[in-house]
């Protein structure tokens, strides 16, 4: 008799255990937003000639800055969703000497979702981010548009 109960609660020991390793998708884990979340609007506002008053407007407070110069600001936005794969966009903005947006640059952290994926799965709302190929408005301005913009003021 001692023999099978030592055989039941092993059997009932064991089945409890594995259990537990089913349980992490039943526990409820809320999405997780950090950092600067920015809208489409924001970023089709964005462009290249705009001060830095008019990305502060537009985009909020960076994240980071530059620590040479402070002439890059950084908008960082991470999530996390509930099971899912942690996903990170930052958005890099470049200024010149004058305080002149010059270029925005964007970069995805290695082995995050596309925003269009995190869409289809109806993970939250994130932004949408154009790539600088495909965003004309993300090229550097010319020598000779600068000079011809200096001369009309």
């Amino acid at each position: 008799m001692p023999f099978r109960k030592s055989i039941l609660l092993s059997i009932m020991t064991g089945i409890l255990l594995t259990g537990c390793s089913l349980v992490d998708r039943w526990v409820y884990r809320p999405d997780i937003n950090q950092g600067n979340y920015i809208t489409q609007d924001a970023i089709e506002l964005l462009q290249v000639g705009q001060t830095k008053d008019q990305v502060v407007f537009i985009m909020g407070s960076p994240m980071l800055t530059s620590s040479f110069g402070g002439n890059v600001w950084y908008y960082v936005f991470r999530q996390q969703p509930q099971h899912g794969n942690l996903s990170q966009i930052t958005y890099a903005v470049y200024f010149n000497e004058m305080g002149v947006v010059s270029d925005i640059k964007t970069s995805t952290l290695e082995g995050s979702l596309s925003l269009e994926e995190m869409n289809k799965q109806g993970i939250s709302d994130p932004i949408e981010i154009k790539s600088d190929d495909d965003n004309p408005n993300n090229q550097q301005p010319s020598e000779t548009s600068s000079e011809s913009e200096s001369q009309s003021e």
